[in-house]
């Protein structure tokens, strides 16, 4: 039975959305996307290039508004926020990391690090003990007042994985943050994010289409073609094709 609109989340799920339906220039990329996850959970959303798992964490976490559907964070609608209401609550409440830095030029790792805390409110003293901190967690903190073009491009990553958790947040979204890196630095940025998740009850959602990466996480949706995996293949018409032939096969 399907449940009413506007219905809020069972309470044990920290993010959670039904039948999400979202189109890029009239191409779909999500179709009838339901997932839930739960406080401290890591997730992984997994799948080729193009299957649609940049486009979700981007509606779940506020970026996109989704065309149709549902986002609930706790017992908040997303998909009825406005603008500003969506970027507070990504500021505040939600952390980000990609499979590019997108640190600022101009400011030093530190500041790149403490950028949320200082965006929020923070007093600078306050802001640059908590990135500091994070940035010797990810063994980098002898950087921090270097800019972004002195560092090599891994320590780039992982001075964007210390904004990301700088504030704490109770979710973040991570697209594919190890595929720029080599094994070594790939395991530690995997390792912080997983360690910190566990020590602080921080939901992790992680896009990834690395089997290794995917491990880590508690439990994996597998995405295709903008559906869930299963629900792609029942869609497929080269799916019944194929059954097809394989009946006709043994019935010959």
């Amino acid at each position: 039975m399907v449940a009413p609109p506007d219905i809020a989340p069972p309470d044990n799920d920290v993010l959670w959305a039904r039948s999400l339906h979202y189109s890029h220039d009239r191409s779909p990329a999500l179709v009838e996307i339901s997932v839930g996850v739960r406080q401290g959970e890591i997730l992984a959303l997994t799948g080729p290039r193009g299957s649609g798992k940049t486009t979700l964490l981007r509606c779940l976490s506020g970026q996109l508004r989704p065309q149709q559907g549902e986002i609930w964070f706790n017992s908040l609608p997303v998909h009825t926020m406005g603008t500003l209401v969506r970027e507070r609550l990504r500021r505040d409440r939600f952390g980000w990391i990609g499979h590019e830095p997108q640190l600022l030029p101009e400011l030093k790792a530190w500041e790149n690090a403490a950028l949320p805390l200082l965006l929020a409110g923070a007093s600078h003293r306050t802001a640059r003990k908590a990135a500091c901190e994070w940035l010797d967690r990810l063994d980098i903190a002898g950087s921090a007042r270097k800019r972004p073009g002195a560092l090599a491009r891994s320590e780039c990553q992982r001075v964007a994985l210390a904004r990301a958790l700088v504030n704490e947040p109770a979710v973040i979204f991570a697209d594919e943050p190890t595929a720029p890196l080599h094994r070594t630095e790939r395991a530690l940025l995997l390792r912080t994010l997983t360690t910190a998740a566990r020590s602080h009850g921080i939901t992790v959602l992680l896009a990834t289409h690395d089997e290794a990466t995917a491990a880590a996480a508690d439990r994996r949706i597998a995405l295709l073609d903008g559906r869930l995996a299963g629900a792609a293949a029942a869609a497929s018409p080269v799916a019944d094709t194929t059954e097809d032939q394989a009946a006709c096969s043994l019935s010959a």
